[in-house]
């Protein structure tokens, strides 16, 4: 039995329990102990400023008001150190030299110099170093750095699950709950001693002690002083330790790390390793001693973590100068630059760089050496035979791609098109040796009212020999207009704004030229009796329409009213320009040309009787359905008064002369 009556306990009195009786003789002895004990847990209850619980719960133990201030100042640091890693700017990664060679071999070009006032321009890189995605984009998170212990710890690091062989050490804040018959949350941290202070308890001797066994080191303390409870400790904040990032990096020097960084923590704090800095040779040195050497593609390619190990207070961490590197580009799943260890190969290589797309030429690649520039600097490797075959540095390898790659056109399959009158219009796969009867064929053959005269069949190689010669005729005809422009001189007022006109219209009509857009229409040259199409093999993107027969024929130009008129047979094409009022008075009728359905052009030049028409000299042309007849204007033609107007002038200039001479003659 106890000696004290629990009755007369508050929250912050303590529970003795006595294992045997008590002689009678010590009872006023116990009395006077309990009551002393009462009294200073109650001075300590009005010193503390705490409110007493109910009388007869559990023991209730709470830190000092020092310590709570304590923790406080803790939480502002972490608060002050946060907005301090915000207002940190990301840096860009600066490529070398070899990497910006690779970018120019795929085309990629720098940003302009800044013009003054403004910011810089950044113009991402198409080709990035292995590594460089995850390393040198640092953030707000991995980019600030302190001289201080106030320094923030990353997410990645205090969000990890503490390992159970982790060592508790000095500044770490430990989390420790306890309930039963006694109550107390509290948050301790332990001091330069190793030891925490626990309320009614003393202090307790944790530095060194493995995160599993702190229960019980913890409970094994408390059980010397109470009895019937349970205990749970955890970690915290966690405490901050120094490291050196040395060699090849952007920001070398001094860190304050959470004690559970590893070596990827800190190259990530540091921006990781620079142009000139190595992935793959970066030590561990603890004590003046190299403790691992870390090899980052390891982590990248193969999700290897084995060599990333925890670090302690006064490590360095050191990246080595950059390796051999090459470049891998074309048809690969990640075109990269990589860098290379001894005795590595093309194969190892292609494995950085993901394997070859799906579309990538597997049975070869191309490969240039940078040592052999002043000879033959590229040769081509059969695979897999020479895929073991070693690199050296600056070697740039290239995929093919099967599906760029052109076949001869014999081997080639054909997508075709067909429209019009056909029973099934459509676009059709032809195999590579098919024609346009074939494509007829396939598409269900023509209908009754199929124009084969009429048939339009475009090709898109033909498209694009057409605007090459096109451009190159519109060129030619825009130098000639001012060369001419250049050699005329004006001998009055009118010539020179005669001239100005004519150079403007020059312009305009250059203009619209270049607004016209071939189509890559071959002529098939039919006869209007004809019932089948010539059988000419079709290529890729061939389009063919057939269209109805037309009923009607079209006249533009100088006319007196354009439009599609009714055809009517033995009409001809004198007949046609007639229904449409016939020329105009600036109309150019010996220009006249009719373009026939088919695709040719006939014009009435090529008339051997067209003088002695009436009005065209197309009279015993005659008319097709489809036709377009095109009545062009004269543009060079001068009206009666500008004819007699320069013959004066020529007559005055030679009257002129004539008394000229004749004075000279007196």
């Amino acid at each position: 039995m106890n000696d004290c009556d629990p009755s007369a306990t508050t929250a912050h009195s303590m529970t003795l329990t006595m294992t045997a009786p008590k002689p009678r003789a010590r009872a006023p002895l116990v009395a006077l102990l309990c009551g002393l004990t009462l009294a200073f847990a109650h001075a300590a209850e009005i010193n503390n400023g705490d409110t007493p619980p109910e009388v007869g719960g559990p023991v209730r133990l709470t830190t000092s008001r020092t310590q709570n201030d304590s923790n406080s100042g803790s939480a502002s640091n972490r608060i002050r150190s946060g907005t301090a890693a915000k207002e940190h700017s990301k840096r860009r990664y600066k490529p070398g030299e070899f990497e910006l060679y690779v970018n120019g071999l795929m085309g990629w070009e720098p940003a302009p110099p800044p013009i003054p006032g403004q910011e810089p321009e950044e113009k991402e890189l198409l080709i990035l170093r292995l590594g460089a995605e995850l390393m040198n984009e640092t953030n707000s998170e991995f980019g600030s750095k302190f001289s201080s212990e106030e320094s923030n710890f990353s997410a990645t690091d205090t969000e990890r699950q503490i390992p159970p062989d982790y060592r508790i050490g000095v500044g770490d804040e430990l989390q420790i709950s306890i309930w039963g018959a006694v109550d107390a949350d509290l948050r301790l941290t332990v001091d330069r001693g190793g030891r925490i202070v626990i309320p009614r308890v003393g202090p307790v001797l944790v530095a060194g002690v493995r995160y599993a066994d702190l229960d019980s080191v913890i409970s094994a303390r408390v059980g010397q002083v109470f009895r019937n409870f349970q205990l749970s400790a955890s970690l915290g904040r966690l405490r901050g330790i120094r490291i050196y990032v040395t060699g090849f990096t952007p920001r070398p020097g001094a860190y304050t790390v959470s004690s559970l960084s590893t070596v990827v923590s800190a190259l990530m704090k540091a921006g990781g390793p620079s142009a000139a800095g190595s992935f793959r040779q970066i030590e561990l040195r603890r004590e003046n001693k190299i403790l691992s050497q870390f090899d980052m593609y390891d982590l990248l390619l193969k999700g290897n973590k084995s060599a990333d190990i925890a670090l302690q207070a006064e490590d360095v961490v050191h990246i080595g100068p950059v390796g051999p590197q090459v470049a891998i580009l074309g048809s690969v799943n990640k075109p990269v630059i990589a860098e290379l260890k001894p005795n590595e190969t093309v194969a190892d290589v292609l494995a950085m760089a993901g394997g070859f797309s799906p579309v990538a030429d597997r049975s070869r690649l191309t490969l240039e050496r940078l040592s052999e520039r002043n000879d033959r600097r590229v040769v081509e490797l059969g695979l897999p035979a020479e895929s073991g075959q070693r690199l050296s540095n600056g070697d740039v390898l290239r995929i093919f791609s099967s599906v760029n790659a052109t076949l001869p056109q014999y081997k080639q399959f054909k997508r075709v098109r067909i429209e019009g009158e056909v029973a099934r219009p459509g676009e059709y796969i032809l195999p590579p040796s098919s024609s346009i009867i074939d494509l007829i064929r396939t598409a269900g053959g023509l209908t009754p009212q199929a124009y084969i005269f009429g048939t339009e069949f475009t090709r898109e190689s033909v498209r694009v020999a057409q605007q090459e010669n096109y451009e190159r005729a519109l060129r030619d005809l825009e130098t000639e207009f001012t060369r001419n422009g250049l050699t005329q001189k004006a001998l009055s007022a009118d010539q020179a704004a005669t001239q100005a006109t004519r150079a403007s219209g020059s312009i305009r009509l250059i203009e619209r030229l270049r607004a016209v857009k071939p189509t890559g229409r071959i002529v098939l040259q039919l006869r209007m009796a004809e019932t089948s199409l010539p059988d000419i093999a079709v290529e890729e993107g061939d389009h063919l329409l057939i269209p109805a027969r037309p009923t009607t024929v079209g006249v533009f130009g100088s006319v007196f009213n354009g439009g599609s008129y009714l055809l009517k047979d033995g009409a001809s094409v004198d007949d046609i320009v007639r229904l449409a009022g016939g020329p105009t008075r600036n109309a150019d009728t010996d220009s006249i040309f009719v373009l026939r359905a088919n695709g040719s052009v006939v014009s009435a030049r090529q008339s051997n009787s067209g003088w002695l028409s009436f009005n065209t000299a197309l009279s015993t042309l005659p008319a097709l359905p489809g036709d377009t007849v095109f009545v062009p204007e004269e543009l060079n033609k001068t009206s009666f008064g500008q004819e007699a107007k320069e013959w004066t002038q020529i007559l005055y200039q030679f009257g002129l002369g004539a008394a000229a001479l004749h004075t000279l003659k007196n």
